[in-house]
């Protein structure tokens, strides 16, 4: 078990009824490593148990970066990402939690939304960007990719074309693209980013919390066969990552180059 005071790469406070979960890794672009997902798979439990609290809000610290995934530079130096509470990488876990907790999560993106990070703020019921924020996906990019909710959740909410876009190309999107297409709820100024996150959610917190609980479950239950693709998506990349093709993804990401996945073309 990890206790709030015990976190070391996120923050987790309280303010009026809603809780801010904060990724605090600014010095890797608020990248994910095994320890960060643990302590995010808690601080969800937190909340979902903590009676004063109505909604969760879900950030990056500093104003560069919402998340960017998986720390590559980890899995160079580590072949995965860094120990864990249980031994494993439990993102899967984390991504069903956020659509299980009974309350809205509000995603507050205030810069690059990349990869693994863009996952997340897609599976969160809400997202506000700030005008700097960036979206897009890199994962065939660092021999990684998310065939679960990464890309079925993902073609719901944008559609199939430009959810194959995305994947397939690998390219960045601002944030005025994001709400035309749907990925965002709204955009405002970097500084109205967080007030207007806490706003929605105290609103959240004045209505029924029985109504939004089962509004949610409703609203899930439309995509809840997705977690049967993504546990089979995962056990893919679980032996995808361990060969070569994806090592030199990774291992192109750290050396600041392009990859050369040509061997690999059949």
């Amino acid at each position: 078990m990890i206790t709030i005071e015990e976190f070391t790469d996120i923050s987790y406070e309280v303010d009026e009824g809603v809780a801010v979960i904060t990724i605090n890794r600014p010095d890797r672009y608020n990248a994910l490593r095994g320890r960060t997902v643990d302590e995010l798979i808690y601080a969800f439990r937190y909340a979902w148990v903590d009676g004063k609290v109505g909604a969760i809000v879900l950030t990056g610290a500093g104003d560069r970066a919402f998340c960017t995934g998986g720390d590559q530079k980890e899995r160079a130096l580590t072949g995965g990402y860094g120990e864990t509470e249980m031994g494993m990488f439990e993102i899967e876990r984390l991504h069903r939690l956020i659509r299980e907790v009974p309350k809205p999560v509000i995603a507050a993106v205030n810069g690059f939304a990349i990869g693994g990070g863009h996952v997340l703020h897609v599976l969160c019921d809400v997202s506000l960007a700030s005008s700097t924020a960036k979206f897009g996906q890199v994962g065939p990019r660092v021999g990684s990719f998310d065939a679960g909710f990464g890309t079925a959740y993902l073609a719901r909410v944008v559609g199939e074309k430009r959810a194959r876009e995305i994947w397939f190309f690998c390219d960045q999107y601002d944030a005025e693209t994001a709400e035309r297409w749907g990925l965002v709820n709204r955009v405002v100024a970097p500084d109205e980013l967080l007030p207007l996150a806490k706003d929605w959610g105290r609103k959240a917190c004045a209505l029924s919390p029985t109504a939004l609980k089962t509004l949610k479950h409703s609203f899930n239950a439309d995509t809840d066969h997705i977690v049967g693709i993504q546990s089979l998506a995962f056990d893919v990349l679980d032996q995808f990552v361990k060969t070569d093709e994806a090592k030199e993804g990774g291992l192109a990401f750290n050396e600041k180059r392009a990859p050369d996945f040509s061997p690999y073309r059949t």
